[in-house]
């Protein structure tokens, strides 16, 4: 049996209730009372953003081999809890719940190895009419706010490669996700650089766009109307937005330059 407890929200490393007091009754598949979850308010998702940015510093500094162990660690909590997360997916009703959990556990594993490569695939030395070097790299975009497809997989595959690129992120996830927060929060994943929010998404997902700390968006949607939402609000800062479908997302390290910035340096050739 799953214990029936109220789900916290994931900020800053630490579990605290929602601000608001607000809980939604989980029901499983066949309709009984499985859990209570908290339902973060939009103070809830500022106080997230003032964590994240205070993480930020220390987790796009880290070397890209620490990252990679720290990704790698977190699959390795994750296989070692399989069994509950199974039991937690089959409850809400999904399928091929073993197929699922393992999915995310590989998925883990390639973005680990990607950490020291994504530099060096996607830089580039620039030719240019002048006697300089020209080089082109990426670099960290900062804090992403996320709202992925549901599941263990549609959350894992949204944020492993934004925190590979060193960004910190905050997302709305489910009873599963908030679960996988007790992974993290086990795996040497630094305070704040991964942060969840349980709750309605149509009222975070506004404030997810318009915050003018938040440097990009991931939105996994079909929906016009919200696509079109959270474009038009992240235009007030520029926000980088990234949108696919509402489903999970494959293993690509192209979702990882998506909230990379790139950086040009030049450098005079002595004669």
């Amino acid at each position: 049996m799953i214990t029936k407890k109220t789900y916290k929200l994931f900020i800053g490393g630490k579990f605290p209730r929602s601000e608001s007091g607000r809980v939604n009754d989980v029901l499983d598949q066949d309709g009984h009372h499985l859990a209570n979850l908290s339902q973060a308010s939009r103070k809830d998702f500022r106080e997230s953003v003032v964590a994240a940015r205070k993480a930020l510093p220390g987790w796009a500094g880290a070397s890209s081999f620490l990252r990679g162990q720290i990704l790698y660690r977190i699959a390795e909590m994750l296989d070692g809890r399989r069994a509950q997360f199974e039991q937690e997916l089959e409850a809400l009703g999904y399928r091929d719940v073993a197929e699922e959990v393992q999915d995310s556990i590989d998925l883990l594993i390639h973005y680990a190895g990607w950490c020291d490569k994504y530099q060096a695939l996607f830089s580039s030395v620039n030719p240019v009419a002048s006697s300089h070097f020209n080089f082109s790299s990426p670099q960290t975009t900062g804090i992403v706010a996320v709202a992925p497809a549901p599941g263990l997989l549609g959350l894992v595959s949204a944020i492993a490669p934004i925190i590979v690129g060193g960004n910190a992120c905050i997302a709305h996830t489910d009873l599963v996700g908030i679960s996988f927060a007790e992974v993290i929060a086990t795996s040497d994943v630094p305070g704040g650089v991964v942060n969840l929010l349980t709750g309605e998404r149509a009222e975070l997902l506004p404030e997810f766009a318009s915050h003018m700390d938040v440097n990009g968006i991931l939105l996994c949607s079909d929906d016009c109307e919200e696509r079109r939402m959270v474009e038009l609000e992240s235009a007030e800062n520029l926000k980088r937005v990234s949108l696919q479908s509402y489903t999970d997302l494959k293993a690509d390290p192209y979702l990882i330059l998506a909230f990379q910035e790139v950086k040009t340096t030049w450098h005079p050739i002595g004669v």
